[in-house]
Protein backbone atom coordinates (compact mmCIF):
# COMPACT_ATOMS: atom_id res chain seq x y z
CA UNK A 1 0.00 0.00 0.00
CA UNK A 2 0.98 3.38 -0.98
CA UNK A 3 1.86 6.28 1.57
CA UNK A 4 -1.17 8.86 1.10
CA UNK A 5 0.77 12.35 -0.14
CA UNK A 6 -0.79 15.31 1.92
CA UNK A 7 0.32 18.52 0.33
CA UNK A 8 0.09 22.13 2.26
CA UNK A 9 0.43 25.10 0.27
CA UNK A 10 1.29 28.05 2.42
CA UNK A 11 2.61 28.08 6.27
CA UNK A 12 0.32 30.43 7.92
CA UNK A 13 -1.97 30.03 10.60
CA UNK A 14 -4.46 27.44 8.10
CA UNK A 15 -1.54 25.79 6.45
CA UNK A 16 1.37 25.64 9.68
CA UNK A 17 -1.30 24.72 12.06
CA UNK A 18 -3.09 21.99 9.71
CA UNK A 19 -0.16 20.13 9.03
CA UNK A 20 0.77 19.89 12.91
CA UNK A 21 -2.98 18.95 14.00
CA UNK A 22 -2.45 16.32 11.13
CA UNK A 23 0.82 14.89 12.42
CA UNK A 24 -0.61 14.64 16.31
CA UNK A 25 -3.48 12.43 14.94
CA UNK A 26 -3.69 8.92 15.34
CA UNK A 27 -2.00 6.90 12.65
CA UNK A 28 -1.43 3.20 12.29
CA UNK A 29 2.07 2.78 11.14
CA UNK A 30 0.96 1.58 7.95
CA UNK A 31 -1.50 4.68 6.98
CA UNK A 32 0.86 7.45 8.62
CA UNK A 33 0.60 9.75 5.44
CA UNK A 34 3.53 11.90 4.62
CA UNK A 35 2.88 15.46 4.91
CA UNK A 36 4.78 18.40 3.18
CA UNK A 37 4.35 22.23 3.86
CA UNK A 38 5.57 24.14 1.56
CA UNK A 39 5.70 28.05 2.14
CA UNK A 40 7.80 30.84 -0.40
CA UNK A 41 9.74 31.78 3.06
CA UNK A 42 11.72 29.81 5.47
CA UNK A 43 9.99 31.33 8.51
CA UNK A 44 6.04 31.37 9.87
CA UNK A 45 4.69 34.98 11.15
CA UNK A 46 2.72 35.07 14.18
CA UNK A 47 0.96 38.44 12.26
CA UNK A 48 -1.43 39.92 15.38
CA UNK A 49 2.20 40.07 16.89
CA UNK A 50 4.26 42.04 14.08
CA UNK A 51 3.26 45.57 14.86
CA UNK A 52 5.64 45.05 18.29
CA UNK A 53 8.35 44.80 15.74
CA UNK A 54 8.13 48.34 15.00
CA UNK A 55 8.61 49.24 18.78
CA UNK A 56 10.92 46.72 19.71
CA UNK A 57 8.66 45.34 22.16
CA UNK A 58 9.76 41.69 20.79
CA UNK A 59 12.68 40.14 18.69
CA UNK A 60 12.08 38.43 15.67
CA UNK A 61 12.66 35.04 16.68
CA UNK A 62 10.01 35.56 19.29
CA UNK A 63 7.61 36.12 16.19
CA UNK A 64 9.17 34.38 13.17
CA UNK A 65 10.47 30.89 14.06
CA UNK A 66 12.13 28.78 11.35
CA UNK A 67 10.00 26.21 9.44
CA UNK A 68 12.64 23.91 10.28
CA UNK A 69 12.60 24.49 14.35
CA UNK A 70 8.62 24.12 14.87
CA UNK A 71 8.75 21.16 12.00
CA UNK A 72 11.67 18.99 13.53
CA UNK A 73 10.84 15.50 15.56
CA UNK A 74 7.01 16.09 13.70
CA UNK A 75 7.54 14.23 10.31
CA UNK A 76 6.25 16.85 8.32
CA UNK A 77 8.80 17.36 5.86
CA UNK A 78 9.17 21.80 4.89
CA UNK A 79 10.07 23.07 1.42
CA UNK A 80 10.86 26.21 0.43
CA UNK A 81 9.45 26.96 -2.58
CA UNK A 82 6.84 29.78 -4.73
CA UNK A 83 4.49 27.84 -6.26
CA UNK A 84 3.96 28.29 -10.36
CA UNK A 85 0.76 26.90 -10.66
CA UNK A 86 -1.63 23.56 -9.09
CA UNK A 87 -2.75 20.91 -11.92
CA UNK A 88 -5.76 19.60 -10.21
CA UNK A 89 -6.55 16.93 -12.92
CA UNK A 90 -2.80 15.47 -12.46
CA UNK A 91 -3.09 16.15 -8.84
CA UNK A 92 1.09 18.32 -8.87
CA UNK A 93 2.12 21.25 -7.74
CA UNK A 94 4.22 23.10 -10.23
CA UNK A 95 7.40 25.56 -8.83
CA UNK A 96 8.94 28.37 -9.71
CA UNK A 97 11.75 26.38 -9.76
CA UNK A 98 10.63 23.46 -12.13
CA UNK A 99 10.15 21.09 -9.50
CA UNK A 100 7.08 19.47 -8.70
CA UNK A 101 5.44 17.74 -6.08
CA UNK A 102 2.73 15.15 -6.49
CA UNK A 103 -0.57 14.73 -4.21
CA UNK A 104 -3.35 12.87 -2.99
CA UNK A 105 -4.87 15.62 -0.84
CA UNK A 106 -4.09 19.17 -1.24
CA UNK A 107 -4.12 21.96 1.14
CA UNK A 108 -4.43 25.41 -0.22
CA UNK A 109 -3.78 28.10 2.43
CA UNK A 110 -1.69 30.73 0.93
CA UNK A 111 -3.44 33.67 2.50
CA UNK A 112 -3.87 37.12 0.41
CA UNK A 113 -1.88 39.92 -0.46
CA UNK A 114 -1.69 43.79 -0.33
CA UNK A 115 -2.83 44.74 -3.60
CA UNK A 116 -0.25 47.53 -4.55
CA UNK A 117 -1.55 47.99 -7.76
CA UNK A 118 -4.62 50.20 -7.80
CA UNK A 119 -3.40 53.65 -7.29
CA UNK A 120 -0.82 55.20 -9.07
CA UNK A 121 2.96 55.11 -7.39
CA UNK A 122 1.56 53.06 -4.44
CA UNK A 123 3.79 49.94 -5.91
CA UNK A 124 7.30 52.02 -6.03
CA UNK A 125 6.68 53.92 -2.93
CA UNK A 126 4.35 52.23 -0.78
CA UNK A 127 5.15 49.79 1.72
CA UNK A 128 2.84 46.74 3.12
CA UNK A 129 2.38 45.19 6.56
CA UNK A 130 2.25 41.17 5.81
CA UNK A 131 5.65 39.88 6.17
CA UNK A 132 8.72 39.90 8.10
CA UNK A 133 10.52 41.82 4.83
CA UNK A 134 7.67 44.50 5.07
CA UNK A 135 8.79 45.34 8.93
CA UNK A 136 12.60 45.35 8.23
CA UNK A 137 12.02 47.76 5.42
CA UNK A 138 9.81 49.67 7.71
CA UNK A 139 12.41 49.30 10.07
CA UNK A 140 15.00 50.66 7.73
CA UNK A 141 13.58 54.00 6.52
CA UNK A 142 12.65 54.70 10.00
CA UNK A 143 16.22 54.36 11.40
CA UNK A 144 17.51 56.78 8.20
CA UNK A 145 14.83 59.27 9.02
CA UNK A 146 15.27 58.97 12.66
CA UNK A 147 19.10 59.64 11.99
CA UNK A 148 18.67 62.65 9.85
CA UNK A 149 18.80 66.16 10.57
CA UNK A 150 14.63 66.26 9.70
CA UNK A 151 12.58 68.34 12.17
CA UNK A 152 9.20 66.06 11.68
CA UNK A 153 9.11 62.75 10.67
CA UNK A 154 5.80 62.11 8.45
CA UNK A 155 4.24 59.25 7.70
CA UNK A 156 0.40 58.49 6.44
CA UNK A 157 -1.15 55.13 7.28
CA UNK A 158 -3.80 54.17 4.35
CA UNK A 159 -6.95 51.94 5.86
CA UNK A 160 -8.41 52.59 9.15
CA UNK A 161 -8.91 48.70 9.86
CA UNK A 162 -7.22 46.57 12.16
CA UNK A 163 -3.61 46.93 10.65
CA UNK A 164 -3.94 50.37 10.01
CA UNK A 165 -5.05 51.55 13.73
CA UNK A 166 -2.38 49.16 15.08
CA UNK A 167 0.38 50.76 13.26
CA UNK A 168 -0.57 54.23 13.79
CA UNK A 169 -0.80 54.11 17.39
CA UNK A 170 2.94 51.81 17.54
CA UNK A 171 4.61 54.64 15.32
CA UNK A 172 3.07 57.30 17.19
CA UNK A 173 5.17 56.38 20.51
CA UNK A 174 8.24 55.91 19.00
CA UNK A 175 8.17 58.57 16.36
CA UNK A 176 7.30 60.47 19.79
CA UNK A 177 6.85 64.18 19.25
CA UNK A 178 9.11 64.08 16.25
CA UNK A 179 6.28 61.94 14.51
CA UNK A 180 3.55 63.34 12.49
CA UNK A 181 1.69 60.40 12.15
CA UNK A 182 -1.93 60.40 9.71
CA UNK A 183 -4.15 57.73 9.10
CA UNK A 184 -6.16 57.77 6.21
CA UNK A 185 -10.09 56.25 5.48
CA UNK A 186 -12.23 56.11 2.74
CA UNK A 187 -15.28 55.48 5.14
CA UNK A 188 -16.84 57.67 7.09
CA UNK A 189 -15.53 55.52 10.50
CA UNK A 190 -12.27 53.56 11.76
CA UNK A 191 -12.79 49.51 12.14
CA UNK A 192 -16.12 49.56 10.50
CA UNK A 193 -16.35 45.74 11.64
CA UNK A 194 -14.87 45.96 15.03
CA UNK A 195 -17.47 46.03 18.40
CA UNK A 196 -18.27 49.34 19.54
CA UNK A 197 -16.21 49.29 22.47
CA UNK A 198 -12.58 48.72 20.76
CA UNK A 199 -13.97 51.21 18.06
CA UNK A 200 -14.21 53.66 21.06
CA UNK A 201 -11.20 52.40 22.90
CA UNK A 202 -8.94 52.84 19.55
CA UNK A 203 -10.39 56.61 18.67
CA UNK A 204 -9.27 57.26 22.13
CA UNK A 205 -5.66 55.88 21.83
CA UNK A 206 -5.49 57.60 18.24
CA UNK A 207 -6.31 60.78 19.91
CA UNK A 208 -3.92 60.95 22.53
CA UNK A 209 -1.00 59.92 20.40
CA UNK A 210 -1.83 63.05 18.18
CA UNK A 211 -2.87 60.91 15.14
CA UNK A 212 -4.64 62.56 12.59
CA UNK A 213 -7.60 61.13 11.21
CA UNK A 214 -8.42 61.82 8.05
CA UNK A 215 -12.32 60.46 6.86
CA UNK A 216 -14.35 59.66 3.32
CA UNK A 217 -10.55 60.52 2.20
CA UNK A 218 -9.52 58.58 -1.05
CA UNK A 219 -5.78 58.45 -2.10
CA UNK A 220 -5.55 59.73 -5.48
CA UNK A 221 -1.64 59.03 -5.96
CA UNK A 222 1.28 58.34 -4.37
CA UNK A 223 4.99 59.93 -4.84
CA UNK A 224 8.08 59.48 -3.31
CA UNK A 225 7.74 62.38 -1.35
CA UNK A 226 3.95 63.15 -1.09
CA UNK A 227 0.66 61.81 -1.10
CA UNK A 228 -2.00 63.23 -3.00
CA UNK A 229 -5.70 62.86 -0.71
CA UNK A 230 -9.02 63.91 -2.12
CA UNK A 231 -11.70 64.97 0.02
CA UNK A 232 -15.15 65.80 -0.62
CA UNK A 233 -14.23 66.67 -4.27
CA UNK A 234 -11.50 68.92 -3.51
CA UNK A 235 -7.81 67.47 -4.01
CA UNK A 236 -4.35 67.89 -1.68
CA UNK A 237 -1.54 67.07 -1.68
CA UNK A 238 0.42 65.97 1.61
CA UNK A 239 4.00 65.97 2.12
CA UNK A 240 5.21 62.44 3.62
CA UNK A 241 8.34 60.68 4.23
CA UNK A 242 6.74 57.21 4.72
CA UNK A 243 3.57 55.51 3.28
CA UNK A 244 1.79 52.67 4.55
CA UNK A 245 -0.92 50.69 2.35
CA UNK A 246 -3.21 48.14 4.55
CA UNK A 247 -5.79 48.34 1.91
CA UNK A 248 -7.53 45.32 0.95
CA UNK A 249 -6.78 41.41 0.55
CA UNK A 250 -6.35 39.53 -2.99
CA UNK A 251 -6.45 35.83 -4.43
CA UNK A 252 -2.95 34.75 -5.67
CA UNK A 253 -2.60 34.66 -9.47
CA UNK A 254 -2.38 31.05 -9.20
CA UNK A 255 -5.47 30.43 -6.73
CA UNK A 256 -7.57 32.69 -9.55
CA UNK A 257 -6.53 30.50 -12.34
CA UNK A 258 -7.24 27.52 -10.77
CA UNK A 259 -10.40 25.75 -12.79
CA UNK A 260 -12.64 25.99 -9.19
CA UNK A 261 -15.71 27.62 -8.73
CA UNK A 262 -14.45 31.11 -7.05
CA UNK A 263 -16.88 34.22 -5.64
CA UNK A 264 -16.95 37.71 -7.26
CA UNK A 265 -13.76 38.47 -5.23
CA UNK A 266 -11.87 35.53 -6.64
CA UNK A 267 -11.88 33.43 -3.56
CA UNK A 268 -12.56 29.66 -3.60
CA UNK A 269 -15.81 29.21 -2.58
CA UNK A 270 -16.11 25.82 -0.40
CA UNK A 271 -18.65 23.37 1.62
CA UNK A 272 -18.61 23.38 5.41
CA UNK A 273 -16.34 20.28 5.38
CA UNK A 274 -13.59 23.07 3.77
CA UNK A 275 -13.32 21.19 0.60
CA UNK A 276 -13.38 22.91 -2.98
CA UNK A 277 -16.90 22.36 -4.59
CA UNK A 278 -15.82 20.05 -7.03
CA UNK A 279 -12.93 18.45 -5.69
CA UNK A 280 -13.53 16.77 -2.33
CA UNK A 281 -9.35 16.17 -2.00
CA UNK A 282 -8.84 19.48 -2.13
CA UNK A 283 -9.15 21.75 1.56
CA UNK A 284 -9.41 25.32 1.02
CA UNK A 285 -8.68 27.44 4.25
CA UNK A 286 -8.12 31.67 4.99
CA UNK A 287 -8.18 34.48 3.36
CA UNK A 288 -8.18 32.44 0.13
CA UNK A 289 -11.75 30.79 0.66
CA UNK A 290 -15.55 31.92 1.24
CA UNK A 291 -16.89 29.89 3.67
CA UNK A 292 -20.43 29.47 5.29
CA UNK A 293 -20.16 27.63 9.10
CA UNK A 294 -22.03 24.65 9.69
CA UNK A 295 -24.63 27.36 11.27
CA UNK A 296 -24.84 29.22 8.02
CA UNK A 297 -22.88 32.34 9.15
CA UNK A 298 -20.11 33.48 7.54
CA UNK A 299 -16.59 33.21 8.20
CA UNK A 300 -14.52 36.21 8.43
CA UNK A 301 -11.18 36.51 6.91
CA UNK A 302 -9.13 37.11 10.27
CA UNK A 303 -5.93 34.77 12.13
CA UNK A 304 -8.52 33.57 14.64
CA UNK A 305 -10.78 32.17 11.56
CA UNK A 306 -7.88 30.55 9.59
CA UNK A 307 -7.04 29.14 13.66
CA UNK A 308 -9.80 27.33 14.06
CA UNK A 309 -10.25 26.21 10.19
CA UNK A 310 -6.95 24.44 10.56
CA UNK A 311 -8.16 21.94 13.85
CA UNK A 312 -11.07 20.82 11.32
CA UNK A 313 -9.26 20.70 7.72
CA UNK A 314 -6.68 18.04 9.87
CA UNK A 315 -9.30 16.06 11.51
CA UNK A 316 -11.28 16.33 8.48
CA UNK A 317 -8.12 15.12 6.09
CA UNK A 318 -7.57 12.12 8.54
CA UNK A 319 -11.34 11.24 8.53
CA UNK A 320 -11.15 11.45 5.08
CA UNK A 321 -7.93 9.02 4.43
CA UNK A 322 -9.55 6.75 7.10
CA UNK A 323 -13.18 6.38 6.29
CA UNK A 324 -14.74 8.13 8.95
CA UNK A 325 -17.66 11.02 9.11
CA UNK A 326 -15.99 14.54 8.06
CA UNK A 327 -16.91 17.14 10.58
CA UNK A 328 -18.66 20.34 9.03
CA UNK A 329 -16.99 23.20 10.37
CA UNK A 330 -18.21 25.55 13.52
CA UNK A 331 -16.82 29.02 13.43
CA UNK A 332 -17.02 30.54 17.13
CA UNK A 333 -16.39 34.30 17.66
CA UNK A 334 -14.11 34.84 20.71
CA UNK A 335 -14.04 38.34 20.39
CA UNK A 336 -11.31 40.77 18.97
CA UNK A 337 -8.17 42.36 20.58
CA UNK A 338 -5.89 45.05 19.47
CA UNK A 339 -2.55 46.64 20.63
CA UNK A 340 -2.99 50.09 20.76
CA UNK A 341 0.57 51.03 21.23
CA UNK A 342 3.42 50.13 23.87
CA UNK A 343 1.68 48.13 27.40
CA UNK A 344 -1.93 49.31 25.95
CA UNK A 345 -4.36 47.12 24.31
CA UNK A 346 -8.30 46.75 23.48
CA UNK A 347 -10.15 43.46 24.17
CA UNK A 348 -13.95 42.65 23.56
CA UNK A 349 -15.94 39.33 23.50
CA UNK A 350 -17.30 36.77 25.02
CA UNK A 351 -19.14 38.81 27.57
CA UNK A 352 -15.72 40.68 28.35
CA UNK A 353 -14.31 44.20 28.13
CA UNK A 354 -10.88 45.26 28.76
CA UNK A 355 -8.57 47.89 28.04
CA UNK A 356 -5.22 49.67 28.71
CA UNK A 357 -2.30 47.64 30.74
CA UNK A 358 -4.60 45.04 31.67
CA UNK A 359 -6.08 43.90 28.03
CA UNK A 360 -2.07 44.65 27.22
CA UNK A 361 -1.02 41.46 29.38
CA UNK A 362 -4.35 39.77 28.49
CA UNK A 363 -3.31 39.72 24.72
CA UNK A 364 -0.30 38.79 25.43
CA UNK A 365 -0.72 35.59 26.76
CA UNK A 366 -3.79 35.17 24.65
CA UNK A 367 -0.85 34.98 21.65
CA UNK A 368 1.71 33.17 23.31
CA UNK A 369 -1.05 30.50 24.28
CA UNK A 370 -1.75 30.50 20.20
CA UNK A 371 1.87 29.86 19.07
CA UNK A 372 2.45 26.93 17.11
CA UNK A 373 4.53 24.36 19.18
CA UNK A 374 5.10 23.85 22.93
CA UNK A 375 9.01 24.18 22.35
CA UNK A 376 8.59 27.80 21.12
CA UNK A 377 5.53 28.83 23.66
CA UNK A 378 7.76 27.81 26.44
CA UNK A 379 10.92 29.68 25.31
CA UNK A 380 8.94 33.12 24.23
CA UNK A 381 7.18 32.41 27.61
CA UNK A 382 10.22 32.71 29.67
CA UNK A 383 12.13 35.27 27.83
CA UNK A 384 9.14 37.48 28.75
CA UNK A 385 8.57 36.36 32.25
CA UNK A 386 12.81 37.95 32.52
CA UNK A 387 12.44 40.69 30.44
CA UNK A 388 11.64 42.85 33.30
CA UNK A 389 14.45 41.73 35.82
CA UNK A 390 17.02 41.94 32.90
CA UNK A 391 15.60 45.66 31.99
CA UNK A 392 16.04 46.54 36.28
CA UNK A 393 19.46 44.52 35.97
CA UNK A 394 20.89 46.82 32.99
CA UNK A 395 23.21 49.50 33.79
Amino acid sequence: MTQTRICILGGGFGGLYTALRLSQLSWNPSEKPEITLVDQRDRFVFLPLLYELVTKELETWEIAPPYMELLSNTGIQFRQLAVASIDIHAKQVHFQNHAQLDYDYLVLAMGGETPMDRVPGVAEHGIAFRTIQDAYRLEEKLRLLEESTADKIRVAIVGAGYSGVELACKLAERLGDRGRVRLVEATDQILRTSPEFNRETATKALSQRNVWIDLETKVESVTAEAIALEYKGQLDIIPVDIVLWTVGTQVSEVVQNLPLKHNDRQQLVINTHLQTVEHPEIFALGDLAECMDAEGQKVPATAQAAFQQSDYAGWNIWASILGKPLLPFRYQALGEIMSLGTDNATLAGMGIKLEGPLAHVARRLIYLYRMPTLEHQIKVGLNWVAQPLRELLSP
